[in-house]
């Protein structure tokens, strides 16, 4: 086998995998609605991800290094926006007081 074949797989792999997380980042962007996203599926990822471009540095992989950081930025704003739209619904949630109003009870 050609010793290119296997970085340039590794290169389209990359390129595809990394590209399929930019819909979500720009939709969750602009639509601000993250309901539908997993919060736990996006932290297992996010681990992921760090563990597979240790990984890749370890072995001296730098397609493998690249694209898993790449892919950690894309998939850590997502969750970064999941968590922010979570704390946010949760705030728009609480009942609003009125300043210097006395609590009663």
């Amino acid at each position: 086998m050609e010793d290119w074949l296997p970085t340039v797989l590794a290169t389209i792999a990359g390129i595809l995998s990394t590209s399929s997380f930019v819909p979500q980042v720009v939709k969750a962007w602009r639509e601000r609605d993250t309901r539908a996203i997993s919060k736990h599926m996006y932290m297992v990822t996010v681990t992921a991800f760090v563990l597979w471009a240790i990984y890749g540095y370890l072995i001296g992989s730098w397609p493998v290094v690249i694209f898993n950081l790449l892919s950690l930025g894309l998939s850590g704003t997502i969750l970064v926006f999941k968590i922010r739209n979570e704390r946010r619904r949760r705030r728009e949630a609480r009942p609003h007081r009125e300043p210097g109003m006395a609590r009663h009870g």
